[in-house]
């Protein structure tokens, strides 16, 4: 097996990206703006943005696995959670009422058994029928640009009109929210000790391939051009880790070669092999 595809070794992973003439991940809160740190500028993408990449191309390809019934989303577009706990009950013939603690705990156990980012990344399973709580072995933090962003709100015109106005110029005006460029980097952190018995080998490599590939899927002409640009995996031998992840992250060092950064070429990006803790592998997927 290789070895960050073991799911019972702990794995803490950078993952870089970039977006061009677009707008990653916007504020609702600020008029769908790019989110800014706004102490230091540097541009903001949440952990649920970056899940919901991964969930939308597990659900693309969990069609095609050899047991697509267990690659099913409970964060699904249109959703409802009670309903879905309560397929749970029905798949355990439990009565439809809230159900013992140790009911509660097989509804759960089925649920991450049939349910990939229950499995991944956790739920509260307490909305209706209640089935306590999921902790997911896969964290995914808030990415955060290398340099300070520049959002920009651009006018745009659409040559019809929503409604016929009288003496008016059937035009319509907009805005779209974008900024130039930014590189964006993110920690990723998998615990096997909440993994248990439900991850498997490939549910390991899905996410791996995900964070890879689902860039190419997710196209919008709001979100400019984004692409994967590293994906690097330390994976450690101990079952408690060799060594405090900050000490891995700092391996990988990323400098600005100019002033104003405008491509992933006017960085440079250094990660240093030669000096890895005992026990600890590194992994260049991208």
């Amino acid at each position: 097996m290789t070895t960050h595809l073991d799911p019972t070794k702990k794995h803490d992973a950078i993952l870089l990206f970039d977006c061009l003439d677009g707008n990653p991940n916007g504020d609702p809160d600020a008029g769908n703006q790019p989110r800014i740190d706004p102490q230091t500028r540097q541009g903001l993408v949440t952990d649920a943005c970056l899940k919901r990449k991964v969930r939308n191309y597990v659900e693309m390809v969990g069609k095609d696995e050899e047991k697509p019934e267990i690659y099913k989303l409970f964060i699904e577009q249109g959703g409802v959670l009670r309903e879905t706990i309560k397929r749970g009950y029905k798949a355990m013939n439990f009565p439809e009422k809230e159900g013992t603690p140790e009911q509660q705990a097989k509804v759960a156990e089925w649920m991450q058994q049939n349910f990939y980012d229950i499995r991944m990344f956790g739920a509260v399973l307490s909305i209706g029928l209640k089935a306590g709580q999921v902790w997911g072995p896969m964290q995914i933090s808030f990415a955060r640009s290398i340099d300070p962003v520049l959002p920009q709100s651009i006018t745009i015109t659409r040559c019809a009109a929503t409604e016929e106005r009288e003496n008016k110029e059937n035009k319509t005006m907009g805005r779209k929210e974008i900024l130039p460029y930014g590189l964006y980097k993110a920690h990723i952190f998998y615990n096997p000790h909440l993994a248990a018995k439900s991850v498997t080998q490939r549910d390991l490599e899905l996410f791996w391939e995900a964070l890879i590939k689902a860039w190419e899927f997710d196209r919008s002409s709001s979100r400019g051009f984004m692409a994967c640009r590293g994906l690097y995996i330390f994976t450690h031998t101990a079952k408690y880790g060799n060594a405090p992840v900050h000490q891995l992250f700092d391996k990988l060092q990323i400098a600005a070669n100019t002033d104003v950064s405008r491509s992933f070429s006017d960085y440079t990006i250094e990660v240093d092999r030669n000096n890895l803790p005992d026990g600890v592998t590194l992994t260049r997927l991208a």
